[in-house]
C-alpha cells in the first residue's frame, strides 16, 4: 500500500504514475499532509510506503519550496556507474526543492526527478525509462530534432532530465529520426486522417479494455450501427471537404467481425463520401484470425485497402486458450497465407510479451514462428493491465497467474525483428505495463504505418467516427490540441449520433482554431 500525503495537488497525477511504475498493482491511499496517518482498518504503517509532500508558496506565488520525504529506510543499494545528474539528485534527496510555477513543465520534472531518486533508494530499482511516465517518449526526441538539436545533444538532454537508460534513449532517437523522414512527405497542416471505429469482436480477450461488444449479440442488428456511423461520416466528409485525406484507419474492436456484406456496404459508403484513392494508406485491422474469410479479404481488396493487421498475440496455444482468443496457432498461419494469396503485400502482426504464464522460451518460439511467416511489419506490445480488463476487475480469479517481462525478452524481440529486415518506426507506452517497458512498431522499408506515427506525434488532425472514438484537432501555430469524444456504448451512440456530430461542430467552431490558410473552407 502506498500512502501519499499532499498539501498541493498540482502534480498529483504525475506523482501517482511514477509511484505506479515502481509499485505496480499496489493500492494508493491519500490524505492531506499533516493529518494522522492511515485510517482505522487500513494496513499498518509499517507495511506501507509513505510519501509526504509539504511546502510553502512564496508571497508573490511565483515559487514553491517543496519538501519531498519518503518515510522508509533506504540506502544506495550499491548502485554503481550512475550518471552524474542522477548521482547529484540522490545526494540532494533530503533537501527541499524550489519550484517556479511559471514554468510548469520544469516544475513537474524537478518533482519527478527527486521522487525518482527517493523511490530508487527505497526499492533498489532503476526503471528503463527513468522518470518518464508519458505515453510518447519519442515526442521529446522529435521536438528537439525540430529545434535543431543533434542526436548527441538529445541524448544528453534525455539522460540529464529523465535518467532514462542508454538503450531507451537511443531507441527514441532512432525512431524520431525515422518518423521525421516519413512525415516529411506529408503536409500535416493542410491534411487530416480518418479513424473509423467498429466496436465488435468475436470475443473479449482477458487483457482487453477497448470498446468492443461480442458480435454474436449484435447478429441482425449491425445495420443500426452502420446507419448511425454513415450519418457521422457524411458530416465529416462535408466538413473536411477540400482537405487532403492522408490516411484512413479502420480499428475497433475487430472490423472484420462484420459480415462480408456489411463490410462491402461500409467501404462503398466510405468511397462515396471521401477521396480514398488520394490517401497514402488505407488500413483495416483484421486482427482476429477467427474473423477472417476469403470473401472478406476480397471485399477489402476490391475497395483498395492497402494494409491489414492479422494479430496472433502469441503462438502458444495454451496461452491463446487462457486469454480467450478463440483461434488456433495453425489458423493464424492459414489466414496469413490466405491474405497473401489474395494479394496483400503489407501485413502487420501484433504480439504481446508478458502474457500470463509465458516465459522467455515461449516468446522465442513465437518469434521463430512469426519469422517464418515474414510479415511486412510487426508490433511488439508489453502487456498493460488496464482498469477495465478482466485481469484487473477479476483479480482474485487470476491472482495466481505469473506475468513476466524483462529487458532480456524485449531485447530478444528487437533482435528477431531486425533479423527479419524490420526497423523500429514508432513507439508508445501505456500505464501498468509489465516491466515498465514499451510498445514498438517495426516495419520493412516502405511498409511503415503513417497513421501510427501521426497519432503518436500529434502533428495532424485526426477525425474519429464511431462509438468510442476521439477526434483530435491540431490547432496550427499554437502547439495546442482540442478533443471531442463519442460515447463508448453502442446503443447510446446509435441513439445520440446527432449529439456526437454536434460535439464535432463545436470543436471545429473554436474561434482560436481559425486560421486563414487551414480553415478557410470550413
Amino acid at each position: 500500500m502506498i500512502e501519499i500525503c499532499l498539501n498541493d495537488y498540482a502534480f498529483e497525477q504525475d506523482i501517482r504514475e511514477l509511484l505506479m511504475a515502481f509499485y505496480p498493482g499496489e493500492k494508493f491511499v491519500y490524505r492531506e499532509a499533516g493529518e494522522d496517518s492511515l485510517r482505522p482498518g487500513d494496513r499498518a504503517a509499517g507495511d506501507t510506503v509513505r510519501l509526504t509532500m509539504e511546502g510553502l508558496v512564496s508571497p508573490d506565488r511565483q515559487s514553491y519550496i517543496l519538501n519531498l520525504i519518503s518515510h522508509g529506510t533506504y540506502t544506495f543499494h550499491g548502485f554503481t556507474d550512475l550518471h552524474w545528474a542522477l548521482q547529484m539528485e540522490l545526494e540532494q534527496a533530503g533537501q527541499p526543492i524550489e519550484l517556479n510555477y511559471d514554468d510548469r513543465t520544469e516544475a513537474k520534472n524537478k518533482i519527478k526527478r527527486r521522487l525518482y531518486a527517493l523511490l530508487m533508494m527505497e526499492t533498489g530499482r532503476q526503471l528503463p525509462w527513468g522518470s518518464l511516465t508519458g505515453i510518447r517518449p519519442t515526442k521529446i526526441a522529435m521536438t528537439r530534432l525540430t529545434e535543431g538539436m543533434t542526436d548527441r545533444e538529445i541524448f544528453r538532454y534525455m539522460k540529464e532530465n529523465y535518467f532514462a537508460s542508454d538503450e531507451k534513449i537511443n531507441l527514441s532517437i532512432e525512431i524520431a529520426n525515422r518518423e521525421r523522414s516519413l512525415l516529411s512527405a506529408i503536409d500535416c497542416q493542410n491534411g487530416y486522417s480518418l479513424y473509423v471505429g467498429i466496436p465488435f469482436c468475436p470475443t473479449t480477450c482477458l487483457y482487453c479494455s477497448f470498446t468492443s461488444y461480442p458480435i454474436g449479440k449484435w447478429e441482425g442488428r449491425t445495420g443500426l450501427y452502420l446507419e448511425a456511423l454513415f450519418k457521422e461520416m457524411d458530416y465529416v466528409a462535408k466538413k473536411m471537404a477540400g482537405r487532403n485525406l492522408d490516411t484512413v484507419y479502420f480499428g475497433g474492436g475487430t472490423p472484420t467481425s462484420l459480415s462480408a456484406e456489411d463490410l462491402d456496404r461500409l467501404f462503398t459508403k466510405l468511397r462515396a463520401a471521401f477521396d480514398v484513392d488520394g490517401a497514402r494508406e488505407f488500413t483495416v485491422e483484421a486482427g482476429r484470425p477467427d474473423s477472417i474469410t476469403r470473401d472478406k479479404l476480397r471485399v477489402l481488396k476490391k475497395h483498395g485497402v492497402t494494409r491489414i493487421s492479422i494479430n496472433p498475440q502469441t503462438m502458444k496455444q495454451a496461452t491463446l486458450d487462457l486469454i480467450g482468443r478463440r483461434h488456433t496457432v495453425e489458423e493464424v498461419k492459414e489466414k496469413f497465407a490466405l491474405a497473401r494469396e489474395e494479394g496483400f503485400d503489407n501485413i502487420n502482426m501484433d504480439l504481446i510479451v508478458g502474457l500470463p504464464e509465458e516465459d522467455m522460451e515461449d516468446v522465442r518460439s513465437t518469434m521463430e514462428q512469426v519469422k517464418a511467416l515474414a510479415p511486412d511489419s510487426l508490433t511488439v506490445h508489453s502487456l498493460a493491465i488496464k482498469r477495465a480488463a478482466r485481469l484487473n476487475t477479476m483479480k482474485e480469479v487470476y491472482k495466481d497467474l505469473k506475468i513476466v517481462n524483462t529487458q532480456e525478452i524485449i531485447d530478444m524481440t528487437a533482435r528477431y525483428a531486425r533479423e527479419m529486415g524490420l526497423e523500429p518506426y514508432y513507439l508508445y507506452r501505456q500505464k501498468n505495463m509489465a516491466g515498465n517497458f514499451e510498445n514498438v512498431g517495426y516495419a520493412a522499408p516502405g511498409k511503415a504505418c503513417l497513421y501510427n506515427i501521426l497519432i503518436m506525434e500529434e502533428q495532424q488532425t485526426i477525425v474519429g467516427c464511431g462509438a468510442g472514438t476521439t477526434t483530435k484537432l491540431v490547432i496550427p501555430g499554437q502547439n495546442r490540441i482540442e478533443r471531442a469524444e463519442t460515447v463508448k456504448n453502442v446503443e447510446q451512440y446509435i441513439e445520440r449520433v446527432d449529439e456526437m456530430i454536434e460535439r464535432k461542430e463545436k470543436l471545429f467552431a473554436l474561434p482560436e482554431s481559425y486560421s486563414e490558410s487551414y480553415w478557410k473552407d470550413i
